[in-house]
C-alpha cells in the first residue's frame, strides 16, 4: 500500500508540474492560431488605398524594421498591417521593410542598419532586459524614428521611458471596434493632417484613451486628431454605464481622447496613431497617406511642426461633418 500511495504522489506531482508548462502556449503557437494569411482579394483593396507617391523624396534610402509580437490580445488586424507596409515601401520607394517578431532585433548593432522602428499593433512588450530598452531608447534619441500603429500604446508596463516615448499607455477603449464615430483634426493646416484636405471625418476603428497617470499631454505632444466630442454619437460613450469601467480613473464629464499624435525625443521623432484595429483602414487610402507620411516624418524626411499643442496659437479645429 505504500508503494501504491508514492507512485501516486509522484504521478501528482508530475501532474501539477506539467499543468502549468501545458498552459503556456508559445508566441508562436498563439500567432499561428489567432492571425490568418491574406486573401487576394484583401490584399487588392490594400494594393489600392496605398499611395503612389511620397509626399517628399526620401533623402537617402530608407529601411524600417515592423515589429508586431504580442504578449496579451493578439489584433487580428496584424497581416494587414504588415502587408500595408510593405506594399508602402513597394510603391512609393519611401523605404524598405524587415519585419521581426523576436526581442533579439532590439540590440545595438542590430538596429544601426534601420532608420526608423514601427510597432504594429504590438501589447504588453516584455523586453528581456536593459540592453534591449537601452537600445530602443539610444536608436530614437540619437535622430532616428519610431511610429505607432494602434496597440502600441499598449505596451511597456515594466519601462517607464518606453511608455513616455510612446505618448501613454492603453486604459480602456469605450469607443469598440463595430461602430462609427467623429473625429476632429486639431490643426486642419498641419502637414501630416494634408491626407484629410482640412476636414473633420468619420470613421469605423476601435478608440483608445489614455491612461492620466502615463499620457505625456498636450505639453509634450502635438495633436493631429482627436475624437470630435461635438457629436452625441461619438461623447455619449463618456457617460454609458455599459462602458463605466473603461472610464473609472476619468474624472466625469466631457474631455478630449486624442487619436493621433508626434513628438520629439533627444534628435529623434515619433508618430502615433491609434487608427488600425480593424483590417478595413488599411484599405483607406487617407488612412494609408497619413500613415506613411507620418512614418516619414518620424524618419526624419517629411518636416513637420512637432511644437507641443499647448505652446501653438489660433489652432481652429476641423469638427467632423453632420450626419
Amino acid at each position: 500500500m505504500k508503494n501504491v500511495q508514492w507512485i501516486s504522489l509522484t504521478a501528482l506531482c508530475a501532474v501539477a508540474i506539467l499543468i502549468p508548462l501545458c498552459g503556456q502556449e508559445s508566441w508562436e503557437d498563439r500567432a499561428a492560431a489567432r492571425l490568418k494569411p491574406l486573401t487576394d482579394d484583401q490584399k487588392r483593396l490594400i494594393t489600392r488605398a496605398t499611395p503612389k507617391e511620397t509626399t517628399v523624396q526620401p533623402q537617402k534610402a530608407r529601411k524600417i524594421l515592423v515589429f508586431w509580437r504580442s504578449e496579451e490580445w493578439i489584433h487580428t488586424s496584424i497581416p494587414s498591417g504588415n502587408f500595408a507596409l510593405q506594399e508602402m515601401g513597394r510603391i512609393s520607394k519611401a523605404f524598405t521593410v524587415d519585419l521581426a517578431d523576436d526581442y533579439d532585433v532590439f540590440t545595438e548593432d542590430n538596429l544601426k542598419q534601420y532608420d526608423g522602428i514601427v510597432f504594429n499593433n504590438t501589447t504588453h512588450l516584455k523586453l528581456p532586459s536593459d540592453s534591449h530598452r537601452a537600445a530602443i531608447k539610444d536608436f530614437i534619441e540619437s535622430g532616428k524614428g519610431i511610429a505607432g500603429i494602434h496597440a502600441a500604446s499598449d505596451n511597456f508596463y515594466e519601462w517607464e521611458d518606453g511608455a513616455a516615448i510612446m505618448g501613454g499607455q492603453f486604459c480602456g477603449h469605450p469607443w469598440t471596434a463595430d461602430a462609427t464615430y467623429a473625429f476632429k483634426l486639431d490643426d486642419p493646416e498641419h502637414t501630416l493632417n494634408k491626407a484629410f484636405h482640412g476636414r473633420g471625418f468619420w470613421h469605423k476603428d476601435e478608440i483608445y484613451q489614455y491612461d492620466p497617470d502615463t499620457y505625456q499631454g498636450e505639453e509634450n505632444l502635438r495633436i493631429l486628431v482627436s475624437l470630435d466630442m461635438s457629436k452625441p454619437s461619438t461623447s455619449e460613450r463618456l457617460f454609458d454605464e455599459k462602458y463605466a469601467k473603461h472610464n473609472a480613473k476619468f474624472k466625469p464629464g466631457m474631455r478630449e481622447v486624442p487619436v493621433s499624435w508626434i513628438s520629439t525625443h533627444g534628435k529623434g521623432r515619433l508618430f502615433n496613431t491609434n487608427f488600425g484595429h480593424n483590417e478595413s483602414t488599411y484599405t483607406k487610402p487617407v488612412m494609408m497617406r497619413q500613415l506613411l507620411d507620418g512614418i516619414q516624418y518620424a524618419l526624419g524626411d517629411l518636416e513637420a511642426d512637432a511644437t507641443p499643442s499647448t505652446d501653438t496659437k489660433n489652432l481652429i479645429p476641423a469638427l467632423a461633418p453632420e450626419l
